[in-house]
């Protein structure tokens, strides 16, 4: 029954968010910088924007100007958590499962802190993603390390459905602002 109500879910949001723009993620770095940037020295991992998803490089490039090292996400074989690799802009990335980029090379990294995306997020901290699991695995995986969710405004709704294995993330970042749960 949930896997129904979140499959359903996801076509309304891919759908929502196809009429938003990708470039308000200039207003959404603005926005974390200010709001909830992560601590200093914290290594970030953050994500390369597929398709419509906020774009999340203007973050990425303030990050790394601020001192921060990045990684960002290499997707395994389903049913494992995501592994990290280090990247500054500039390096090379490569294409990548699901249509995303990820660094062409690298020894792997243990991130602090986690920007995470979604297709959709309530006021409790529940996420919607795209239905692998990777990013439920991999919070669970590093539970000490902070964690933010990025989207836009538009993707919240009033409940997303979640099962006993969904990890809710503390706080939520749009363009208009940090939602703290």
């Amino acid at each position: 029954m949930i896997e129904a109500e979140k499959a359903a879910l996801r076509r309304e949001a891919l759908a929502r968010r196809e009429a938003c723009d990708p470039a308000l993620g200039a207003r959404l770095a603005e926005v974390v910088l200010r709001e909830a940037p992560p601590p200093p020295g914290a290594l970030v991992a953050g994500f390369w924007p597929m398709g419509r998803e906020i774009d999340t490089r203007p973050l990425l490039l303030a990050l790394h100007a601020r001192g921060h090292r990045l990684a960002l996400p290499v997707t395994p074989p389903r049913g494992q958590p995501l592994a990290f690799r280090a990247w500054a802009p500039g390096e090379p990335l490569a294409p990548a499962r699901f249509g995303t980029l990820a660094p062409a090379s690298g020894e792997p990294v243990a991130p602090d802190f986690l920007l995470v995306p979604l297709l959709a997020f309530d006021r409790t901290g529940a996420r919607l993603g795209y239905g692998g699991g990777y990013y439920d695995r991999t919070l669970a995986e590093l539970p000490l390390a902070g964690r933010l969710g990025l989207a836009y405004a538009a993707q919240e709704v009033a409940r997303v459905p979640a099962g006993p294995f969904d990890v809710r993330l503390p706080a939520i970042a749009t363009e208009l602002g940090v939602i703290r749960i």
